[in-house]
Order: structure tokens, then sequence, then C-alpha cells
């Protein structure tokens, strides 16, 4: 896979039930957000989108990322001006992914999240 998947983060988020589900014995709820219909939780052994389809939403696709499988992320945000869009790059062995992060989300405070994940 080579295309770029895209997915926009608008704001911090409960952890879904129908995500919470599908949890490893040993995973643990890291952070969540809401996209523009769904959620993306990391925990600390993955990310997991959950992108519902269709004009009804009824068919839903779980994306699951591994932090094992990203070689390299990157950030960029407006700097000081705080209230601007940001957006994440990842890079992993499957494709690339571009998240973008609506005005409310802090940038630096994503990355650290990815960061702890990955180190």
């Amino acid at each position: 896979m080579n295309d770029i998947l895209e997915w926009t983060f608008i704001a911090k988020s409960k952890l879904p039930e129908m995500v919470e589900a599908i949890f490893a014995s040993n995973e643990e709820h890291v952070a969540s957000y809401k996209t523009i219909r769904d959620t993306a939780t990391f925990t600390n052994k993955r990310l997991i989108v959950r992108d519902s389809q269709g004009f009804t939403g009824t068919k839903v696709e779980m994306f699951s990322i591994p932090y094992s499988s990203i070689n390299m992320w990157s950030t960029e945000n407006a700097g000081i001006l705080k209230d601007l869009d940001g957006e994440v790059t990842l890079w992993t062995r499957s494709g690339t992914f571009k998240i973008k992060l609506r005005k409310g989300i802090d940038v630096r405070d994503f990355e650290r999240v990815i960061a702890e994940a990955i180190f």
C-alpha cells in the first residue's frame, strides 16, 4: 500500500466501547480523538481508527497500525500561532498516513503521545 490514507482529528474524546472490545489483554488506552464521522484511539501498542463507510455508516472499517510498523513521522504546525490546524504524517512499512489536527488539538501533545508509544 503506497496510497496516502488521511484522517482529520477534531477533538479529544472518550474511549469508544466498540474499540475497547478489540483490545488485547495487555493493551491500555492512552488517548482517543473524534474524527469527522468516527474515532481514533491510541493504546500502548497501536493506533486504531474506526471508519464508518457509506451513506448510512452501517459498514465500519477498523484500521490498526502497530507502533512497531512506524518508521518515521513528521509534524507541521504554525509555530507560535497555536490556534491554527496542525498536521502529522506517519510513514509505515505498509504506506503513509496523514492526520490533520483541527484547532484545539495541540500538535506537540499529539507528537508526545506518538513518541512515548514508539520509544
